[in-house]
């Protein structure tokens, strides 16, 4: 059996984490799969997912921090700037991280473990509606 359900995360903030665990939670509930694999794909080249610690915001500042030194907004050496100066480094952010996850579905949910969150990280400084499909194979 094969089910998926499309999400629509809004990045109101601009650049940062989106908590959409709840929802992939709700959209396994939904397909009605006991077991089998979830997988969630975002269709964007500037944003990505990240399963990450729930528990501590600080983690999710601290990683924000590392790839604020690591990938600059404005660095003279990137060409591609159609959208402004933080346009490259989202997709140097993008193509360093992920774009899609795997989680196995066990008695009918997402089973995550007991720190884990799936987070959509907006990688702009803008907010943007980003499209998330979340697949259920069992």
């Amino acid at each position: 059996m094969y089910r998926a359900k499309e999400l629509t995360v809004a990045t109101t903030r601009g650049r940062g984490f989106y908590d959409i665990t709840d929802e992939v939670q709700r959209a396994v509930a939904e397909s009605g799969a006991q077991e089998g694999l979830c997988t969630i794909f975002l269709h964007h080249t500037s944003a990505s997912l990240l399963l990450c610690e729930n528990a501590d915001p600080d983690v999710r500042r601290d990683l924000e921090s590392f790839f604020s030194r690591l990938v600059k907004d404005g660095d003279p050496l990137f060409r591609h700037d159609a959208e402004g100066p933080d346009d490259m480094p989202a997709h140097v952010r993008t193509v360093l991280t992920q774009n899609s996850l795997n989680v196995p579905v066990k008695h009918g949910g997402a089973h995550l473990g007991t720190w884990q969150g799936i987070y959509v990280w907006e990688h702009r400084t803008s907010p943007h509606h980003r499209r998330v499909t979340v697949s259920v194979v069992s």
